[in-house]
């Protein structure tokens, strides 16, 4: 699970990028191999969970969310068919659930056109314009990313 949640993460990583959003601190950490916590020792007991690894779990799941709805958004105004929305419903399906309600709030963000990821909120609209190219060319490019992602994860 936690290779397909990496993946997973560097995936949402690149469609996000391509509507214009600054994705380096996420990117980083999903290039960040994950090491084991260190042994317990009479000093310095094992830690239970951490806590910085349920935060991410919840920032993945909602920016997951987020992309869902911003596909949504580009499959209404027509610049992509179902496919996309169809493939991130099932990647969705391989990261660990969050926080339901924060899910609903970051996915009706996207159905409304915008992108949300670690904390940065941008208009589909306003990426097209800072990018020179429009929402249309950028759905079309984030739902090219998505089958790709799609094509390299195992089933």
């Amino acid at each position: 699970m936690i290779a397909r949640s990496a993946t997973f993460r560097v995936a949402l990583l690149s469609a996000l990028t391509v509507a214009g959003l600054s994705a380096g601190a996420l990117a980083q950490e999903a290039a960040t191999p994950t090491t084991p916590a260190p042994a317990a020792t009479a000093e310095a007991p094992a830690a239970t969970a951490p806590a910085p690894a349920a935060q991410d779990s919840g920032a993945a799941y909602e920016s997951a969310r987020n992309q869902l709805g911003v596909l949504g958004y580009c499959q209404d105004k027509g610049y992509i068919d179902a496919k996309a929305v169809e493939t991130q419903t099932k990647l969705l399906a391989m990261i660990p659930a969050g926080d339901t309600a924060k899910g609903d709030a970051a996915e009706a963000k996207g159905k409304e056109g915008t992108v949300s990821a670690m904390g940065v909120e941008r208009t589909l609209a306003d990426a097209a314009k800072e990018k020179n190219t429009t929402e249309d060319a950028l759905c079309k490019q984030m739902d090219a990313l998505l089958q790709q992602l799609a094509s390299q994860v195992p089933a």
